[in-house]
């Protein structure tokens, strides 16, 4: 049923993908603004407790409608997973951004792919090269592709299935709204909900950058992770992208997060103290780069999808079997 549910959902959103601004998603931010008004006293122990108040209200009813569901027919719970997985996914909600920018940039249209990157990153991309756009944009849809697709993978195969999709969706989403607005950067509100979000992804991250790794160039990747994820500043990105960068022959992270030692691929002006074993593998991100991404994400779904249903035959053949 699980393998099932991924599937029917993932064919539904293809269709009709669901929208970023949908009703269901604004509900749930207008429950966590109000979560962090109402318990925001300047303690973290506020916004631990509105966390886990936040998770109750969410993954309770959830689970509490599929164990209904599951005593009245099989059929009845089969359609909530699918539910729950549609809400919950995201492989088709942000790619026609990536698209587009591929498209503008393949056009020779730079500006359109600075505005397009612009609105979907929501940094400021004046006067970015090629090359940074490139870089940034593959960055996001990595990152993007992992948190909306294989981390719900990995939670909806839990025993609370749609409830444990639910809580890895809505835990991601807290981690940013309650530490990334300009307001909120030096509360301590929101330090639990990074940190419960740290170990929530901590086994989904180390997963999809492996699955990366076996669907690319094998030996890159796993030196990149090796080497070069511990020097960005999110620890789970770092993995994420070194992983995804060496199974692509790309180098992606920015000076600031001292990923790519060398942005330059002239070694005469490059400091001499840099040893070759310092610099990342690969080539500086350029248009190519984006049909890579595409690839290299589809083929770490078809790994997924095809594991889940290895994992689902064998549940299957268990209880069959007991």
């Amino acid at each position: 049923m699980t393998f099932l549910s991924i599937l029917c959902a993932l064919l539904i959103e293809q269709m009709k993908p669901l929208r970023a601004d949908n009703a269901i998603y604004r509900e749930i931010k207008l429950l966590a603004m109000r979560m962090e008004g109402w318990f925001n006293a300047g303690h973290a122990r506020h916004g631990r407790l509105g966390w886990i108040l936040m998770m109750a209200t969410l993954m309770v009813p959830t689970a509490l409608l599929y164990w209904v569901f599951s005593r009245i027919s099989p059929l009845a719970a089969f359609a909530w997973n699918i539910v729950v997985v549609y809400l919950t996914l995201g492989l088709r909600r942000y790619s026609h951004y990536f698209t587009s920018i591929q498209i503008a940039l393949s056009a020779g249209d730079e500006a359109l792919a600075r505005s397009l990157l612009a609105e979907w990153t929501k940094l400021d991309t004046v006067g970015m090269e090629v090359g940074e756009i490139t870089r940034i944009a593959v960055e996001k849809a990595l990152i993007t592709t992992h948190r909306n697709v294989f981390g719900v993978f990995f939670w909806f195969l839990m025993p609370l299935g749609p409830a444990c999709a639910v809580m890895y969706r809505v835990a991601e989403y807290l981690a940013r709204a309650w530490n990334e607005p300009s307001h909120m950067e030096d509360e301590v509100f929101g330090q639990f909900a990074a940190r419960a979000f740290y170990w929530i992804d901590w086994l989904p991250v180390r997963l999809t950058a492996a699955a990366f790794a076996v669907v690319g160039n094998f030996e890159d990747a796993i030196y990149a992770w090796r080497n070069f994820a511990g020097r960005w500043t999110d620890e789970s990105l770092g993995i994420l992208l070194a992983a995804g960068g060496g199974a692509m022959g790309v180098r992606l992270g920015t000076p600031l997060e001292n990923a790519a030692r060398v942005v330059t691929t002239d070694m005469s002006t490059a400091d001499a103290s840099i040893m070759d074993d310092e610099i990342l593998p690969g080539e500086e991100p350029g248009p190519r780069a984006l049909q890579s991404t595409v690839g290299l994400i589809w083929r770490a779904l078809l790994l997924w999808m095809f594991s889940l249903l290895i994992l689902s035959s064998a549940v299957s053949g268990a209880a069959w079997l007991g």
